[in-house]
């Protein structure tokens, strides 16, 4: 990350109630002229100084302009008229988004002088919705990865442990949310990628469905596995963020509105095993414990079958996707180079039939339900370098850390919508994160039964900060 210039003489601080109140409430607060955007962006440029050099989850700060563009923001609102919904809330986006005037370094050193020229699609919705971005958040190599340890820089550390992954690849996205240097961040998932990192790091994770959200590179196609998706503190500030960035199929009636929305019982189902085997005994409890307060709610709850399927027949998918990646072969960690090495030997002409048998497989296994309950993940976050270790063979490092996907891919294959939600803690104080999907296109009943749960949920807390 590059060096922070010296701050403004007499910069403005806020209370952390504040800093730690949702994006909604900010917006509020700045609409009602409580507090301005350039006090909550120097308040929070004031947290990154302090806390990013340990967790490395901004790759780059916009120190100088971020005020500048806050500073605009107030003067908006002092002309009066009608203001974009998180008009001044300060927000991050990932490392593999473009945005004008920054780097997109996609966690790669062979791209690290890569400078964007214009804002990709989703940067001009959260533009439009009134962001200030702080700054880029980093990622795994390509997103290749459920960890966010690239070359480019250290390894970004999970704000309940530093020892630990926050995830990945939206990594920089949770842990900067999760200590608290933003309100809410953009992220992406391809296989788990923001769903593995919230359950991490203790946040309400949403991918929406395949379609809901523009692509941000302009790609059209009923097969892509990667949307882009938010790491958030709050439902409703997912919910909000989600009407944001929808330059998709809308629904009748917005995201945001869902809440208090009375819902009829539903068929819910559950599964305690991915393709790669049983969850640990915590993350089951986990589930066991949202089953109970799903079925209090009067919801119809069953077990379901277990999914078919395996990496094999995944990994061509993910290959060809990393492949696409606009990366410089001669660069890449050992991992990455494995399978784009890997997406050369596949064909091309097959992957179609291929993507359609994997999620005819999953649709067999969903039977009759309106939502599926599962861990998000199988484990506690592993430690830094588990998967990456020098000299471990690439492959079976990314065997290894495939496990992590093993509940969260099944549903990038069929675009449909899920979320991780915070669920409590281990023993040992590290987060829990339990996953709900629902049918494609029903966003909105999902987001309408996450927040029908968020007042059972364990009560929220904050990792320590140092």
């Amino acid at each position: 990350m590059q060096p922070r210039p010296e701050p403004t003489p007499g910069a403005p601080s806020r209370s952390d109630d504040v800093l730690d109140a949702s994006a909604l409430e900010q917006a509020r607060a700045i609409r009602a002229g409580s507090v301005s955007s350039e006090e909550l962006t120097r308040a929070y440029l004031a947290r990154i100084e302090a806390q990013n050099p340990r967790l490395h989850a901004f790759v780059e700060v916009a120190w100088e302009r971020a005020p500048r563009w806050a500073r605009a923001r107030d003067v908006e609102r002092r002309r009066g008229g009608e203001l974009p919904p998180f008009h001044g809330v300060p927000i991050g986006v990932k490392d593999m988004s473009f945005v004008r005037g920054m780097y997109a370094r996609f966690g790669s050193r062979g791209l690290r002088y890569l400078w964007s020229i214009t804002d990709d699609l989703t940067v001009r919705s959260l533009k439009r919705a009134g962001f200030v971005i702080l700054g880029k958040l980093a990622t795994s190599e390509a997103g290749a990865m459920p960890v966010t340890e690239p070359d480019i820089h250290p390894p970004t550390r999970n704000p309940w442990d530093p020892s630990r992954t926050p995830g990945g690849s939206s990594g920089g996205s949770a842990a900067a949310v999760a200590a608290g240097l933003l309100p809410l961040a953009h992220g992406s998932d391809g296989a788990g990628s923001v769903r593995i990192p919230a359950a991490f790091c203790n946040l309400f994770g949403f991918k929406p469905s395949r379609g809901r959200v523009r692509n941000p590179y302009g790609h059209s196609s009923r097969r892509l596995l990667y949307t882009c998706g938010s790491l958030t503190r709050s439902v409703a500030d997912a919910a909000a963020l989600l009407d944001a960035m929808t330059n998709g199929e809308r629904p009748a009636q917005s995201f945001a509105a869902v809440g208090g929305r009375p819902l009829a019982p539903l068929r819910i189902r559950y599964s305690l095993r991915s393709p790669f085997g049983a969850a640990h005994p915590e993350h089951v409890s986990a589930v066991q414990r949202v089953l109970r307060s799903l079925e209090e709610h009067g919801h119809d709850i069953a077990e379901a079958g277990e999914f078919a399927g395996d990496l094999d027949q995944f990994l061509p998918l993910w290959q060809v996707l990393i492949a696409s990646a606009p990366l410089l072969r001669g660069k890449l960690q050992p991992i990455t180079r494995w399978l784009v090495q890997g997406a050369r030997n596949v064909d091309r002409r097959a992957l179609p039939a291929l993507h359609d048998r994997l999620e005819q497989l999953v649709d067999h296994s969903w039977g009759d339900a309106d939502i599926l309950v599962t861990p998000t993940v199988p484990t506690p976050p592993p430690r830094i370098g588990e998967f990456t270790t020098p000299g471990l063979d690439p492959e079976a490092g990314f065997r290894a850390a495939a496990v992590l996907g093993g509940f969260t891919a099944p549903f990038n294959i069929t675009g449909q919508p899920a979320a991780s939600i915070p669920a409590g803690f281990t023993e040992t104080g590290l987060p829990i994160g339990v996953q709900l999907v629902a049918r494609r296109m029903h966003d909105t009943q999902l987001l309408a039964l996450a927040q029908q749960l968020e007042p059972s949920l364990p009560a929220r807390r904050r990792p320590a900060r140092q």
